[in-house]
């Protein structure tokens, strides 16, 4: 009987291998140590490739890594070695698309470090628990939008970055006037 796709991790990584944001979905790295090794691993095995105008697929350790470049950051989506390669490479461009489309045509490192928050909705939004819930940038980016925005929400309400947009939102106004 076969199941539905499922991912396995989603990376975003800068130029130099380090972690930029991550979400694991499956137990084949327990540990932070395990997690930074393969995260490093992948990026050094995809470094001399050029994934800048298409999505790339490899395999790597029994498990396909579907990857792009854009500018300093590299995203990868990662899924069992039974995955389907089509699959991977639409999570994969979904996400990268609505990184673009939330970082507004600046995806470079130092912007998505400044909106860290909405790349880690984005993620939320792309995949929950290895479910892939959507691949569509617009709908990705329109539901990150529409949930960073909603400031008038109560804070019991809010997620932990929206309710620190809140509160910085708050101080500005309260010191200017």
């Amino acid at each position: 009987m076969e199941s539905c796709p499922s991912i396995k991790n989603i990376l975003l990584l800068d130029s130099e291998g380090k972690r930029v944001a991550a979400k694991y979905y499956s137990d084949d790295w327990l540990t932070n140590n395990a997690k930074e090794a393969f995260e490093k691993a992948v990026y050094t095995k995809t470094l001399k490739t050029n994934a800048r105008t298409e999505a790339e697929i490899g395999m790597f350790e029994n498990n396909i890594v579907v990857y792009k470049f854009a500018q300093d950051l590299h995203f990868f989506v990662t899924g069992g070695e039974d995955e389907n390669e089509l699959i991977l490479a639409t999570v994969l461009q979904g996400f990268f698309d609505a990184v673009g489309i939330l970082l507004r045509g600046n995806v470079e490192k130092k912007e998505a470090l400044e909106n860290l928050d909405l790349i880690l909705l984005c993620m939320d939004e792309i995949i929950d628990g290895g479910i892939i819930l959507e691949t569509d940038a617009n709908i990705i980016a329109g539901k990150v939008a529409s949930n960073s925005m909603d400031s008038g929400a109560s804070l019991s309400e809010q997620t932990i970055s929206q309710a620190l947009a809140t509160a910085r939102e708050h101080l500005t106004r309260s010191l200017l006037t």
